[in-house]
């Protein structure tokens, strides 16, 4: 009687698992006839690669376009694009890591930490500051802005001092700390851009009434490696997400003091209403489902990596075409976005767009 007992018991987990695989299966599927359906009708057409992950699995990947429009080389998967701004969550980490040895106080004016800086903003501006953009630098020889911690106000500044402040504490290059995390990570074709690295990196064009000029020559510089300055792929950014929002980069306190915030601001790819800005994120928990990310442009590139915490989803866009008319500013991960938002895969209570 035990062993029939068992064995009804086995085959009915099997037969659960088997329809919850089935129905999880059902989901991608939609998603992704959705997301091709979605880049098939895209004017102008799409250029780059897009992935959407879940639980560490790979649901939906495509690469369209070219890397090199005069060549006709086509994009891959593995292309490695510039992605600009989500180079400061990156700079963030790095900045937490030392915080975790004790080798930073996240309240400490930055003075403490870049001694040669002659500034008298640079005995009241915290590290805190630089990391949320709320420190009011924003030109090492002009007045501050804004009193720090009153305001916000967004720019590459800041993190580029933090590239610096990672320099002095680790006493190595951010190279040199930024090429460990990756390493430690699996993140195998993830690096800080230099003119020596670019065999399988696409080319970035700047499009203006729809004639595209390729980006000859790269904003980034070994100073702003810290703000703008780390290539990547869809896949390696997968991975990135991962490790960071599940415990695996940072100890969970650490990375709470990451996404929590005490500033909101407004962008247009997360919406009307301003939402929160913690360390090189930002944090939209003021709808169902919550969401976090950032965006990143310039150089003819342009990336969006987005996190869906309560499904465990990762939705990351890297372009290597951007437009003089702003409207079209990550058009299409916004267009991915609101897919996922209305989907089963990231928001259960809802059906074909139905709650």
């Amino acid at each position: 009687m035990n062993s029939i007992f068992r064995l009804s018991a086995l085959v009915t987990v099997l037969f659960l698992f088997s329809n919850c695989n089935s129905f999880a299966q059902k989901k991608a599927a939609n998603i992704s006839a959705q997301a091709d359906s979605t880049l098939a009708a895209a004017s102008p057409k799409f250029n780059g690669a897009i992935l959407i992950s879940q639980k560490g699995k790979t649901i939906y990947s495509k690469a369209l376009g070219f890397a090199d429009f005069e060549k006709k080389t086509p994009l891959k998967i593995d292309s490695e694009f510039e992605i600009m701004s989500n180079s400061k969550q990156i700079a963030a980490v790095l900045i937490l890591r030392e915080y975790e040895k004790g080798k930073i106080d996240l309240q400490a004016p930055i003075k403490k930490y870049l001694p040669y800086l002659t500034q008298t903003w640079a005995d009241s501006v915290t590290v805190h500051q630089l990391l949320n953009h709320t420190h009011g630098i924003t030109d090492l020889q002009k007045p501050l802005l804004f009193k720090p911690g009153s305001d916000f106000k967004y720019g590459n500044l800041s993190f580029n001092l933090l590239g610096k402040i990672v320099e002095y504490t680790s006493k190595k290059s951010y190279q040199e700390m930024a090429d460990a995390l990756f390493k430690e990570l699996k993140m195998k074709n993830t690096f800080c851009y230099s003119k020596e690295k670019t065999k399988n990196l696409a080319s970035g064009y700047y499009i203006d009434k729809e004639v595209p000029k390729k980006i000859e020559q790269s904003q980034i510089n070994q100073d702003s490696y810290g703000a703008d300055g780390i290539v990547s792929t869809v896949n390696d950014l997968a991975i990135w997400n991962e490790n960071l929002h599940k415990g695996k980069t940072l100890k969970p306190k650490t990375y709470q003091l990451m996404i929590d915030y005490n500033i909101k601001t407004q962008h247009n790819v997360f919406g009307k209403e301003k939402t929160g800005y913690g360390y090189g994120i930002r944090i939209v928990d003021n709808q169902t489902p919550k969401y976090i990310g950032h965006t990143g442009i310039g150089d003819g590139f342009s990336s969006l990596n987005l996190y869906f915490p309560d499904s465990d989803v990762s939705l990351i866009v890297l372009e290597n075409q951007t437009y003089a008319n702003p409207d079209l500013f990550y058009s299409m991960g916004i267009k991915i976005k609101n897919l996922l938002l209305k989907s089963d895969i990231v928001n259960p209570n809802k059906t074909n767009g139905k709650k």
